[in-house]
């Protein structure tokens, strides 16, 4: 079933499998949470017969590939092995199938050591596997945002995990190929979600926030002081998959209101 022998002790090659897993783990913490008392890391240790440092050595490999990191000046570890490379550049753009290969092959490898299921593995009608592949792409979407901004309103700073949203510049309805792409999103609170969605305020090139004229022109104290007050100012940046221009753009072409 797996390109390389299951038997992985400390210090063995790491397989293609092992490595998909461990991309998409590194994509869904924060790169400074990428230690060994990291229980989500301690998790996929113990699934794949590893130790927590080898793990977490793996996506530090990892961020010594993100661009992100290299401009905050902010290194990942530098023994890094050709197939790390590959497993970047086959996934870094290619989302939804990383989502959906991660979680295939989690259940693979829990078979092989019984142990308990992460997720639930779709069966029949092809609307339930429809529903279970949108329930793993959202929860992965929604954990790689926050874990770029650090759980912060990229536009207010609330840093309320419960009332943040990760939110898609080019909206999930529209493009199915932007659904999972962590450049497609914004850590927004609730109501600037709202906001954004429904075109009252946007990013511009520059990275600052743009509030439409309609809200701009309104005297109501609550909206100046809760909302126009942003207007102009720059965007608190993630650490890591800073929004996409080019998907910036289209919303500010097809969703904003001028």
């Amino acid at each position: 079933m797996f390109s390389e022998s299951y038997e992985n002790r400390y210090g063995t090659p790491w397989s293609r499998e092992e490595l998909i897993l461990a991309f998409e783990l590194y994509c869904r913490i924060p790169f400074q949470k990428t230690k060994t008392n990291n229980p989500a890391v301690q998790k996929l240790a113990k699934l794949l017969g590893r130790s927590p440092a080898s793990v977490a050595r793996k996506l530090g490999n990892f961020g010594s590939f993100d661009p992100e990191l290299q401009k905050a000046k902010i290194s990942g570890l530098i023994h890094v092995s050709k197939l790390d490379r590959q497993i970047w550049d086959e996934f870094h753009e290619n989302w939804g199938e990383l989502v959906w290969e991660a979680n295939k092959l989690r259940h693979e490898f829990m078979e092989q050591t019984a142990d308990q299921v992460f997720l639930d593995r779709p069966s029949g009608a092809s609307e339930t596997l429809r529903m279970t592949k949108q329930r793993i792409h959202q929860s992965f979407f929604r954990e790689t945002i926050l874990s770029s901004y650090n759980e912060t309103c990229c536009i207010t700073g609330l840093q309320v995990r419960e009332c943040l949203i990760a939110s898609h510049i080019v909206p999930w309805s529209t493009s199915e190929k932007y659904r999972t792409d962590p450049t497609n999103g914004l850590c927004l609170s609730a109501t600037f979600d709202r906001l954004f969605d429904s075109g009252f305020i946007t990013v511009s090139e520059s990275l600052t926030v743009c509030v439409s004229e309609t809200l701009l022109q309104i005297r109501n104290p609550v909206v100046k002081n809760l909302i126009d007050i942003y207007h102009g100012k720059p965007i608190i940046r993630p650490q890591r998959f800073l929004p996409s221009m080019e998907k910036l753009h289209w919303h500010r072409t097809n969703v904003f209101r001028k």
